[in-house]
């Protein structure tokens, strides 16, 4: 495995001048459009794009693996029992496609050189998969965007995600959510609900906290990747989370 790059040599062990090299941010397919919607808005798509090109243009190396919940919810088909659950899944791997492709285009149209690699060939709309070349690309300045998930059934974007974030040596695993961490309840149910500012991978999963499913919080934590859970509806926080401003959750080896 290829060491993770070097941190800047400037930064203090304090998560507050901590500045990322490279990182994986992880989007979810829900994030493309309006709360309870479907399909991409395009209000929703700009911002994303907006708040990406704005990291990168820190210096910050930023991959990106999305979901396709917006486009298809292979699970649920699944569970309906209409479609077998390999089926189900490839199909959700193609929804992720639909959005990387939406999230190349507006980040071109923004002036960010980018590429689109997906786990399944498809030749004529994006590169395959390919760890040295995504490596490569990230090198150059160009934002990645990893589509179809680990080109496998029976594994969700978190894992793909958290396979990504290892195989390309990344210094963190980004998880952009619509709360603003990890906290000890629900604060929509539990108004006395308090927000972790930072917590080891045994306490995640000691405490259930649903954080992301036990497949990526396991590897993450084999391989020493940190996950930050943030919230990114927030304007200028995936900026501020890779320039290391103490936002969020950080899930951190023990």
């Amino acid at each position: 495995m290829t060491p993770k790059p070097a941190l800047d040599p400037e930064h203090t062990t304090r998560r507050s001048t901590q500045r990322y090299r490279r990182v994986l941010l992880k989007l979810s397919g829900e994030s493309f459009c309006r709360a309870g919607g479907f399909g991409i808005d395009a209000d929703e798509l700009a911002a994303i794009a907006a708040e990406v090109k704005s990291a990168a243009s820190v210096g910050t190396q930023v991959a990106v693996v999305v979901g396709g919940g917006n486009i298809i919810r292979g699970a649920d088909l699944a569970a309906a029992g209409h479609i077998h659950q390999a089926t189900a899944d490839q199909m959700g791997m193609l929804g992720t496609v639909i959005n990387a492709l939406a999230l190349k285009e507006k980040l071109v149209s923004m002036g960010v050189d980018c590429r689109v690699q997906s786990a399944i060939e498809i030749k004529a709309v994006a590169e395959p998969f390919i760890r040295g070349r995504a490596i490569r690309h990230l090198e150059k300045g160009r934002v990645v965007i990893l589509a179809a998930g680990t080109g496998n059934p029976y594994f969700t974007t978190d894992t793909c995600a958290a396979l990504r974030a290892t195989e390309l040596g990344c210094d963190v695993l980004l998880k952009a959510t619509k709360v603003d961490g990890v906290y000890t309840a629900d604060p929509k149910k539990d108004p006395a609900a308090t927000r972790y500012e930072s917590l080891s991978f045994t306490e995640a999963i000691g405490k259930r906290l649903k954080i992301m499913d036990m497949t990526a919080l396991t590897l993450c934590e084999q391989n020493r990747i940190s996950i930050l859970v943030f919230d990114f509806k927030q304007s200028g926080n995936i900026r501020r989370v890779v320039q290391g401003e103490s936002i969020g959750t950080l899930v951190h080896p023990a």
